[in-house]
């Protein structure tokens, strides 16, 4: 982190309405345009700095690891938030147990839906509706867990999808009723042969299912394997427009869907 770096009102945040929004857009301002040129690493540092009450989100996916070993050589006891849907492959639950003992992740909680017997008793939602599978299985038990916390960061990366092709390091979330939160993506401005390399590098375990032909994993209902050529996430809610799981927020709205590109 820059010496010379101010950030307004250092790390008190404000209750709900007008003045926090206010003071959250000028803090993520002034932490973008610190850090443009900075990495991973020092955004991670100074997302700790300046936000008082920090979590960060992971699926422990395809490229999850990148992320939370940069985590766990800043900061171990990061409250690590893993969404199990109660659908996932057994690949992802062993492998979250793995790795998270490998870099000595302290504060792993795991959040699941407490409705699901209730609104999906047969488990074949996701066929009929998957925006609304996707809302109560991952959405709501995430931004209730998250209600709990000034901030969070997420894997997201510009060259994943269209919606996301001008992910700044920092972001102002308003999520509908609850109060206004920082969103942070350090890993915004990297490409997929960057991942790769940072694995590779550090030596780190991959997913088991990304030699498989996963390069993106979800839920195991909706992702399927990609062809040599597809977009990596082609996989994803395969032959809908669908391509956000909703977990995201623009503008006060949660971004669900969209042309895949």
């Amino acid at each position: 982190m820059p010496r010379d770096t101010h950030i307004p009102n250092g790390q008190e945040i404000l209750p709900e309405g007008p003045d926090r929004v206010a003071q959250l857009t000028a803090q993520v301002k002034a932490l973008n345009d610190d850090l443009r040129h900075h990495s991973a690493t020092d955004v991670l540092r100074a997302a700790i700095e300046h936000v008082p009450n920090l979590a960060l989100v992971s699926s422990f996916g395809a490229e999850s690891v990148a992320l939370l070993h940069l985590a766990s050589m800043v900061k171990r006891d990061l409250p690590v938030l893993f969404i199990d849907t109660e659908m996932l492959f057994t690949e992802t639950l062993v492998y979250q147990q793995e790795l998270g003992e490998r870099l000595g992740l302290r504060n792993i909680q795991i959040i699941r839906a407490a409705d699901i017997a209730e609104k999906d008793p047969d488990g074949t939602l996701h066929q009929r509706d998957p925006d609304a599978c996707c809302a109560f299985r991952k959405t709501v038990p995430l931004q209730t867990a998250l209600q709990g916390f000034d901030g969070w960061i997420t894997g997201r990366k510009r060259f994943q999808s269209g919606t996301r092709a001008s992910l700044p390091f920092f972001e102002v979330e308003t999520p509908g009723d609850a109060p206004a939160r920082i969103k942070v993506n350090p890993l915004a401005h990297w490409q997929a042969g960057d991942v790769a390399d940072y694995i590779t590098e550090n030596r780190l375990p991959r997913h088991p299912l990304v030699a498989q032909g996963y390069p993106s994993i979800g839920c195991a209902p909706c992702t399927s394997t990609v062809k040599p050529g597809e977009d990596p996430r082609a996989g994803r809610w395969r032959d809908t427009q669908k391509e956000e799981c909703g977990i995201h927020f623009v503008d006060g709205k949660m971004v669900r869907t969209g042309a895949k590109t």
